[in-house]
């Protein structure tokens, strides 16, 4: 039963299965697959994760909505749970404590399930695990280390506008001698915002996290203090500082610049003006970010990806290359905010789109 066949015919009657919102189906699923054989490692990383990461690919491509996709997510959430308790409550026993680790996601970041599934393979390759979840504020996740002194913090990010919340968690647990893991889609395909951030080791997934604690991680040097503009001298030009400061006059002012251009969104209803006002925040969160660890890749991926799902949801992708327009017009002062809307908006350009006929302009 452990063939990767058999796990993949379980991994798709599981997507039925949570696609449907039957939780009752979907952990019977997972536990006859572990009763006829299946490895609980298996089970959680090439059953369950690649369910959860349909679960997005299809909120993304809009052929799911944002209600059945939390509930998806929280039906994978309590069968890795179940999973869980069954193993404490299990007559096999533990393995040997090969020592004790706190993993935690980013303050801000709410999504735990990736960190969830790190955990439990720590758990069960013999590790001492506080997983401390989502949103976990950066002066707690220290607190918590003064008084545990795990071997090491694996610190979670999905979404690249908490990077500098992410550096910040880094430099604070190394501060107290516990070195960093970094791990998840926020640090970038191959680990790269990880290093930039000075975290201590990175790691793909939870496999490559298990090798790295393995191996072992040197204690940072308490001593050796620093601040973010050591690790990054491109923020002495104070231009992330000051986008992130004047943030609720930037959107403002896109919001009207982009009414003048578009009369008809005038006639907005507030449901639709929130909306848009909240599309425009997100993208200059994404440009402070991108000003912040200094790749213009980081934004011109997120604004391609970003029109894909605009699409998907029969909005036409230009209207992304009007708001970094009127949005560049406020930041005339701000030569590497210039360069990174000019190399986004080229970005756009070059992409093959997908028409939507009658369809009104947003940002």
């Amino acid at each position: 039963m452990s063939h990767p066949t058999a796990s993949a015919a379980v991994a798709e009657r599981l997507w039925q299965a949570v696609a449907d919102g039957d939780e009752r189906t979907a952990a019977s699923l997972v536990h006859q697959a572990l009763a006829d054989g299946v490895d609980e490692e298996i089970l959680l990383l090439e059953v369950i994760a690649p369910v959860q990461e349909k679960v997005g690919a299809e909120w993304a491509a809009d052929r799911i909505t944002v209600a059945q996709e939390h509930a998806a997510t929280a039906i994978s959430e309590r069968v890795v749970a179940s999973l869980a308790h069954r193993r404490d409550h299990g007559s096999a026993g533990h393995a040997p404590v090969r020592g004790r680790v706190t993993v935690s996601c980013v303050e801000g970041e709410w999504h735990a399930f990736p960190a969830r599934l790190v955990a439990e393979v720590l758990c069960l390759r013999g590790w001492r695990v506080d997983f401390l979840g989502a949103q976990t504020p950066t002066p707690h996740l220290v607190a918590h280390l003064h008084r545990t002194n795990p071997d090491a913090v694996l610190l979670s990010g999905s979404i690249p506008t908490h990077l500098p919340t992410a550096h910040a968690a880094i430099t604070a647990c190394q501060a107290v001698g516990v070195p960093v893991l970094a791990g998840g889609r926020a640090f970038g395909p191959d680990g790269r915002y990880a290093r930039r951030l000075r975290a201590d080791r990175w790691a793909a997934d939870a496999r490559g996290a298990v090798a790295v604690l393995d191996a072992g991680m040197a204690r940072p040097d308490v001593s050796a203090t620093r601040q973010a503009v050591d690790d990054l001298p491109h923020l002495a030009d104070q231009e992330y500082t000051l986008v992130v400061q004047s943030r609720p006059q930037l959107v403002k002012q896109t919001l009207a610049g982009l009414e003048a251009r578009f009369p008809a969104m005038r006639g907005y209803s507030e449901a639709q003006r929130e909306r848009t006002a909240e599309d425009i925040a997100h993208i200059v969160d994404f440009l402070a970010t991108v000003l912040y660890v200094d790749d213009p890749d980081l934004f011109t991926t997120f604004l391609t990806w970003t029109a894909g799902i605009l699409e998907a949801r029969h909005v036409p992708a230009q209207s992304l290359v009007s708001g970094l327009d009127v949005l560049a017009g406020q930041l005339r002062d701000f030569p590497r905010a210039l360069d990174l809307i000019k190399q986004g908006t080229a970005a756009l350009g070059e992409r093959p789109t997908r028409p939507a006929p009658g369809t009104e302009t947003r940002a």
